[in-house]
C-alpha cells in the first residue's frame, strides 16, 4: 500500500506548490490531472508487479502440491508391488514437496490479501481520477465565470464614479452654449440688419422729401422773377 502513500504525498506537495504560486486555475487543474494519471500509470504498474509475485508464488504452491501427490501415488505404487522400502523413499519425497507447500501456502496468502488490497485500492484511485477531471471540468467553468463577473464589476464599478458620463454632460453643456451663443449672434445681427434698413429708409425719405422742396423753392423763384420781369415790359 506504501505506493498509494506516496502517490497522495507526491500530489499534496505538487499541488500545495501550484497553489503556492498562484497559477492560472485551468492550467493548475491540468497540470493535477497529468500528474495523476501519469502516477495512475506508476501504480498500475507496481500493483501490476505485485500481481505477477502472487501469481508466481501460486505456481510454485501449485507444483509442489502436485509433485507431494504424485509421490504419493509413486508410493502406493510401490506398497502394492511389495516394495516397502521404495515407498519410503518415495513417502519422505512426498514430505519433502509437503514442507514447501506449507512453506508456500502463508506466502502466497499474504501476497493475495495484499494484491486483492492493491486492486481495490487502484479502482478507488481510477474513480478518484475520473471525478478530479469531471470536478476540473466543472471549476473551470465556475473560474471562467467568476472572472467574466469579476471583469463586468470591474468595469462598473470604473463608472460608478460617474466621470465618463460627466464628460457627455460637460460636451452637452458646451454644445448647448455654442449653439445659444450662435442663436444670439444670429439675433443681434437680424437686430442690426433691420436697424440698418430703418435708417437708409429715413435717409432716402428726408433726402427725397430735401430735394422736392428745394426744387419746389427753386421753381417759385423762376416765376417771381419771370412775373417781375413782365412787369418791367
Amino acid at each position: 500500500m506504501g505506493i498509494f502513500s506516496r502517490f497522495r504525498r507526491m500530489l499534496k506537495s505538487n499541488v500545495n506548490s501550484m497553489i503556492s504560486k498562484s497559477e492560472n486555475p485551468e492550467k493548475m487543474l491540468s497540470q493535477v490531472i497529468v500528474d495523476m494519471n501519469q502516477q495512475l500509470i506508476e501504480s498500475k504498474k507496481s500493483v501490476a508487479s505485485s500481481i505477477a509475485d502472487e501469481k508466481r508464488l501460486e505456481r510454485q504452491l501449485r507444483n509442489n502440491k502436485s509433485l507431494a501427490k504424485e509421490w504419493e501415488d509413486k508410493a502406493k505404487m510401490a506398497v502394492k508391488a511389495g516394495k516397502d522400502d521404495l515407498a519410503k523413499e518415495a513417502l519422505l519425497r512426498k514430505q519433502e514437496f509437503d514442507n514447501l507447500y506449507n512453506q508456500y501456502k502463508p506466502q502466497w496468502e499474504v501476497q493475495h490479501e495484499a494484491v486483492e488490497k492493491l486492486k481495490t485500492a487502484l479502482r478507488q484511485l481510477q474513480q478518484k481520477i475520473e471525478d478530479a477531471q469531471r470536478k476540473k471540468n466543472l471549476l473551470v467553468a465556475r473560474s471562467k465565470r467568476a472572472h467574466a463577473q469579476k471583469k463586468i464589476h470591474d468595469t462598473v464599478s470604473g463608472l460608478s464614479d460617474n466621470s465618463a458620463f460627466e464628460v457627455f454632460d460637460r460636451m452637452t453643456e458646451k454644445v448647448e452654449r455654442l449653439e445659444a451663443e450662435n442663436e444670439a449672434t444670429l439675433e443681434i445681427s437680424e437686430i442690426e440688419n433691420n436697424e440698418s434698413n430703418l435708417e437708409k429708409q429715413f435717409a432716402e425719405l428726408e433726402s427725397g422729401t430735401a430735394s422736392a422742396d428745394l426744387l419746389l423753392e427753386e421753381l417759385k423763384e423762376r416765376m417771381i422773377e419771370k412775373d417781375e420781369t413782365k412787369k418791367l415790359n
